[in-house]
């Protein structure tokens, strides 16, 4: 177990050993499960019963567990599931989780037979309707003009500057903007649910409750279920950002008219659960696909500059090999609607000809 500095090893051993004691935990036993792009990491450690437990090591001021343990409570609350939190400091960022496993749902989709990946997708489409249904957003932050804006400006930030030294002229940053405007709008147009904000197949596991389901809240539906894991960064805002993070994800891809039909199961089942309210997508799937879209450039752009951001910044340069991914859906897009065509002509020196380039998915 390697620390960053003594300081902090001395901390967690002083939160971590009465624990152990009181839990039955075998401290010896602690060894990394996880890590993920934020500063945070996962370990697992044996109890005695022969189950296991999760630490979450985040430490501030990079980080702060207190949304995750807000969250964590609302989507029990909801009826899903999500690591319970058994014991929390939360100013130095130390939690004790229950373990939900380690069957993550994108390898199961990878090396699954396509019945097997559409019976997973679709629960995780039924699981997410269930979350914009049941979930409680009161207040939590709004996804709204400035945090979208702030998203979409990673992309020339990092990308366009820092990973390709681009520097735009006049013409080019006027295109940006507009196109910027266009997707804005198309996001704050939509009905608003609590977004998780990463609802793909790696913040997605499977677990023994995915069969059997669960549902402490009196009266609300049992549904299977995966377990969900990296929502501390939820916000209220456009419905179409999960389905859109879950079809084109930042990992693997899909064939367009599997991406169809699984939005389009979405789309049924949000409708008859109230979910777009009487916004015009809701009586059009045209409408909610075009929509579903233009959220998920938005959402590529994004993550272009995060995984730039990772290399040059945080020294995390493996990201940076799905780029090509996101370059294609964003072509794809772009290609489609007038209104974003423009992008075409600020990507292609970074990517060349596009127009005449086919991009792969897989």
């Amino acid at each position: 177990m390697a620390w960053p500095d003594p300081g902090r090893e001395a901390a967690f051993w002083h939160w971590f050993h009465p624990l152990a004691a009181s839990q039955g935990l075998h401290a010896d036993t602690l060894a990394p499960a996880s890590a993920d792009a934020s500063f945070r990491r996962y370990l697992r450690v044996q109890a005695a019963d022969g189950s296991s437990r999760i630490v979450m090591d985040a430490p501030p001021p990079q980080e702060d567990v207190r949304p995750f343990i807000d969250i964590a409570g609302r989507i029990t609350r909801a009826g899903l599931h999500a690591p319970a939190v058994l014991a929390a400091d939360a100013a130095q960022g130390f939690l004790l989780l229950s373990d939900l496993g380690s069957q993550l749902l994108l390898p199961a989709l990878q090396g699954a037979t396509a019945p097997e990946a559409d019976r997973l997708m679709r629960e995780a489409v039924a699981a997410l309707v269930h979350w914009q249904r049941r979930m409680d957003g009161g207040g939590l932050p709004a996804y709204d003009d400035a945090l979208l804006r702030r998203e979409l400006a990673l992309f020339p930030d990092w990308c366009v500057q820092r990973e390709h030294g681009i520097t735009w002229t006049a013409k080019q940053q006027a295109t940006w903007d507009r196109l910027c405007n266009t997707l804005v709008a198309s996001a704050l147009d939509q009905p608003s649910v609590v977004v998780h904000r990463d609802w793909m197949p790696r913040n997605l596991m499977i677990t023994s409750e995915r069969q059997a389901g669960h549902s402490p809240v009196p009266g609300a539906p049992v549904v299977p279920h995966p377990g969900i894991l990296d929502f501390q960064d939820a916000v209220v805002g456009p419905v179409t950002y999960d389905i859109a993070s879950l079809l084109r994800d930042a990992f693997h891809s899909w064939d367009e008219a599997q991406e169809i039909d699984w939005a389009a199961r979405w789309w049924q089942q949000a409708r008859d659960a109230g979910v777009l309210g009487d916004h015009a997508m809701a009586s059009d799937f045209g409408e909610c696909w075009r929509a579903l879209e233009w959220m998920g450039l938005q959402r590529h752009l994004k993550v272009v500059g995060i995984f730039c951001r990772l290399k040059h910044r945080d020294g995390k340069p493996a990201y940076a090999a799905d780029l090509p991914r996101f370059f294609a859906y964003a072509t794809r897009v772009a290609l489609r609607y007038r209104e974003l065509k423009p992008l075409i002509g600020l990507i292609e020196p970074m990517t060349g000809a596009l127009t005449t380039t086919a991009f792969s998915l897989r």
